[in-house]
């Protein structure tokens, strides 16, 4: 089902169930072991996953036979939760689709007119000076795969999987950094691929998984599990970062294109969708102002932290947050119990296991250090 990877506690040996997704900058690939890990010497049953992004850690969680609850503000994350944890059949029985999908012809579309660009000797700046994402080649079958899905009147999985697939094979043929607010220069070498779709790594999934779409504070609202495990985005703690540039709304607004397939009204020179402009607040926990000299973003995760029906809180936490270490601390010790902190070094590559408290303090004042806490509420 996956890799083995070596426990930090009582050297046990754990599976690093296999997981999938496109490129994320919030990504929880390679704390996916460390996460789990967690779990040792509590009972758990039951895990809700507040904010899913592209689902891996809730993928994750149902691999290894928890019942998951995910849930994430955004449709992608919705399409992504409804293919992996809702399925109920074996991969085989969604490749005719994904043949058919495969064989349907390209055509110039919404997406080609949009994000389709033609090579220039290598240069993706086009003759009006814009840039972009995908070549024509490529934005033609997906302007042509995507009218095709509508077309076939598919039920929900069905068409979160075909829908998930569409994604999957548009990200591995882009010219970005990963995200959707800017494009490069020059085409990447993966942009002159032709994008094939596959049928995702889906599982027949034994246990009936929840999948929800909207803000986690509703979502808490009729939820009582075991775990909870919050990521939340927090927002960057740099002020002259626009808030745009840290909302995955506009990090990811051509997931969310795709999708609705709604032909929105584009601006700017990445072709942002308008319902995620700077304008617009997409969540508290990005959320730059202050109200009474304290962050919004703070507020709203000690309000998650309180409000959540669960023996146990898992909470992720970033040193470029809004929230200080010593803000969080606070914030930690006034609902519960810190069983265990661990810490990961990206330069190492490693966790490692937290002293409660002045330990992990110290470590936060350093740049790009990211822990996970474990709480008995």
């Amino acid at each position: 089902m996956g890799n083995q990877t070596l426990s930090l506690f009582n050297n046990a040996i754990i599976d690093n169930p296999n997981t999938q997704g496109v490129k994320y900058a919030g990504s929880k690939l390679k704390l996916i072991p460390y996460i789990l890990s967690l779990l040792e010497g509590i009972e758990v049953k039951t895990v809700f996953d507040g904010f899913a992004g592209t689902t891996r850690v809730s993928q994750a969680f149902a691999r290894c036979g928890f019942s998951v609850i995910s849930n994430d503000i955004s449709e992608w994350s919705y399409v992504f939760g409804q293919c992996y944890l809702k399925n109920k059949q074996s991969p085989s029985y969604y490749q005719k689709l994904i043949n058919h999908l495969n064989g349907v012809k390209g055509y110039n579309g919404w997406f080609t007119e949009n994000y389709g660009g033609l090579d220039f000797n290598g240069s993706a700046i086009q003759l009006d000076g814009s840039k972009r994402i995908w070549q024509n080649h490529n934005t033609q079958k997906l302007d042509a795969i995507r009218d095709e899905i509508d077309t076939l009147n598919l039920r929900e999985i069905d068409k979160a999987v075909a829908l998930t697939s569409l994604i999957l094979a548009m990200d591995e043929v882009d010219s970005s950094l990963g995200h959707h607010v800017s494009y490069l220069k020059d085409w990447s070498p993966r942009s002159y691929k032709n994008m094939k779709l596959k049928v995702p790594n889906v599982w027949a999934n034994e246990k009936d998984n929840h999948v929800l779409k909207g803000d986690v504070f509703d979502a808490l609202e009729n939820t009582v599990v075991d775990l909870a495990y919050f990521d939340p985005p927090y927002g960057s703690n740099n002020e002259k970062m626009p808030p745009s540039r840290v909302r995955y709304a506009s990090y990811y607004h051509l997931w969310t294109t795709i999708i609705l397939n709604d032909k929105p009204t584009v601006f700017g020179a990445a072709n942002r969708r308008a319902d995620c402009s700077d304008k617009v607040v997409n969540s508290v926990f990005e959320d730059f102002r202050r109200e009474n000299d304290e962050f919004v973003a703070v507020k709203a995760i000690d309000k998650l932290i309180e409000s959540v029906n669960a023996k146990y809180v898992a909470l992720s936490y970033s040193s470029g947050g809004k929230a200080t270490a010593n803000e969080l601390n606070t914030i930690l010790k006034r609902h519960g119990k810190v069983i265990k902190t661990i810490e990961m070094n990206y330069k190492k590559n490693v966790m490692a296991e937290m002293k409660w408290t002045n330990e992990w303090l110290r470590e936060a004042e350093k740049p790009n250090r990211e822990f996970i806490f474990l709480i008995a509420k």
